[in-house]
């Protein structure tokens, strides 16, 4: 991954998408050369010379200040994780190759025993932390279970990305799999402005490139997002159709974010997660289906 060119191909997907109309321009009418914005366009609204937003647009990042940068969100409308995103690949292009030893503990595979002892105490809701290549690096006992199709998978670390675009099984799991499959890709390419120089990302990029064309697809849209609130709706194989809304909580200064589960009280989804709870509670029990007694296991091979 590279910032310049990531700096690049990004401007040049925001301008694209917007019309002369949306951005309160007015249209003269004639044939365009460019989808969307030309950059003098671009650099009128933002309040700057074209030649100077031209050096932008070609990854040229030297020198830029935030008033800048802000100049053209505005312009190009970024929302606030679209900002944060060209901040960061500024950011990574001016710090060139000291970038590569940045924040060495941000993407660490396992949590301090206490943060585990919590996780554990939180035993009515799911819970998955994970880091920002979406590796599991922490879950409870019901999170183990909600997830067991992931976590009956040999590859290690589990990663969310490798089983949403490399696994046949979540395209069950996920009822809506492509909207998923959407913001995965989305959070990832965020993770790569704010830590390009990752081999493990770049190798796991480069993996689902490999053999996902549907990733490769996503992957060139240059769509970001973060991870805040919002609601999954899932198939398990064992307690059927659940609707689950999550909160995203970030978990200072290692880069790890912890996600939490629940289901509203009374509904359908709240009465299979208390089923899939007490299952999981009793994973040796012969009543408990085979997977999560697996994904019980699992625990003991997770990183």
């Amino acid at each position: 991954m590279d910032p310049s060119n990531d700096i690049r191909e990004f401007l040049i997907s925001r301008r694209a998408r917007l019309t002369p109309q949306q951005a309160g321009l007015p249209d003269y009418g004639g044939r365009r050369r460019v989808p969307g914005l030309r950059r003098e366009e671009v650099a009128l609204m933002a309040g700057m010379s074209a030649e100077y937003y031209k050096r932008l647009e070609r990854g040229i990042a030297t020198g830029v200040s935030d008033a800048v940068l802000d100049g053209i969100s505005r312009a190009l409308q970024l929302d606030e994780a679209e900002r944060a995103h060209l901040y960061d690949l500024v950011r990574a292009a001016n710090e060139g190759t000291r970038a590569r030893a940045q924040r060495p503990t941000a993407r660490k595979l396992q949590v301090r025993p206490s943060l585990q002892q919590t996780i554990d105490a939180m035993s009515t809701v799911p819970v998955f932390v994970q880091n920002g290549r979406l590796d599991a690096v922490a879950t409870n006992r019901l999170g183990r279970a909600l997830f067991s199709e992931m976590f009956t998978d040999d590859h290690r670390p589990v990663n969310a990305a490798r089983f949403v675009f490399l696994d046949p099984r979540a395209q069950a799991f996920y009822r809506d799999w492509k909207a998923n499959a959407g913001q995965i890709v989305a959070l990832l390419r965020a993770e790569a402005g704010r830590a390009p120089y990752d081999k493990a990302l770049s190798n796991l990029v480069g993996e689902l490139s490999t053999q996902s064309e549907l990733f490769r697809k996503l992957w060139a849209s240059h769509d970001v997002r973060v991870h805040t609130t919002g609601t999954k709706s899932i198939h398990h194989p064992d307690v059927g159709d659940l609707d689950l809304t999550y909160e995203a909580m970030d978990l200072t200064p290692h880069g790890l974010q912890m996600l939490v589960f629940s289901a509203e009280p009374g509904s359908p989804s709240h009465d299979g997660l208390q089923l899939l709870s007490s299952w999981a509670a009793t994973a040796d029990s012969p009543q408990v289906p085979d997977r999560l007694r697996q994904s019980a296991d699992a625990k003991d091979d997770q990183p």
